[in-house]
Parts: C-alpha cells; sequence; structure tokens
C-alpha cells in the first residue's frame, strides 16, 4: 500500500503563487505515473500535469507556463509550483500515483482518474480576482 499525505493548499489573489507537495509512503510501486488532479463543484477531476517515471512531464493547455511539476532526489515527494495564479485555478487539488494498468496506460495528464490506485486527500486552493 502507498499513503499519499498532501499539503501546501490555500487562498492568494490573482497573480500569487503557491506551492503543493505530495509526500507518498509505503510500497514504492507508485512512480510510474503521478499526476496533479484538480476538481471543482460539480464536475469531475481534471489533470493539470503528469510526470512519469522518466521523469517525461506533460501539462494541460490552462496552465502551461505556469505550474511546473516536479520530484524531489528521492522520488517519494511530488511537487506542483503554481505561479501567475488565476481565479480558473480554484478548487480541490489531488495527487495521483500508481496505474493499475501500468504497462499499457500512456503517462499523460488526461488520464482517467479511475486508471490510479492511489490518491491524496486533497487541499483545497481559492485564487481570488
Amino acid at each position: 500500500q502507498v499513503q499519499l499525505v498532501e499539503s501546501g493548499g490555500g487562498s492568494v489573489e490573482a497573480g500569487g503563487s503557491l506551492r503543493l507537495s505530495c509526500a507518498a509512503s509505503g510500497s514504492s510501486y507508485y512512480k510510474d505515473c503521478m499526476v496533479w488532479f484538480r476538481q471543482v463543484p460539480g464536475k469531475g477531476r481534471a489533470g493539470v500535469s503528469s510526470i512519469d517515471v522518466y521523469d517525461r512531464i506533460n501539462y494541460a493547455d490552462s496552465v502551461r507556463g505556469r505550474f511546473t511539476i516536479s520530484r524531489d532526489n528521492t522520488g517519494n515527494t511530488l511537487y506542483l509550483q503554481m505561479t501567475d495564479m488565476k481565479p480558473e485555478d480554484t478548487g480541490t487539488y489531488y495527487c495521483a500515483a500508481g496505474l493499475f494498468r501500468s504497462a499499457n496506460v500512456y503517462c499523460y495528464h488526461g488520464l482517467d482518474p479511475k486508471e490510479f490506485r492511489y490518491w491524496s486527500q486533497g487541499t483545497q486552493v481559492t485564487v481570488s480576482s
């Protein structure tokens, strides 16, 4: 089993920055694909950025150039640095890791949330205009 513990959410004004962290513990079987998802009320979770075991990175168009995904040297902590934030970035952010179908699925931000084994508890990010 893998536990994902998220931290770093909060409220900022438009143009501000926040950094989310997602610390993993337990089994090492999760680094194949890690994705940051965002959920707003009434909608499903949508991926904003992904990183795979080879450190290949992918971003949704809405955040490209403003958000940066990274991992620490051990690969056990995932980060999402968010800059030049906009009100539409508001939502609950989750990190997800570990694909059910690791051998058959390409890791990118657009994956269905159902593809992932492990989830963080979620953290609220609010950007005011």
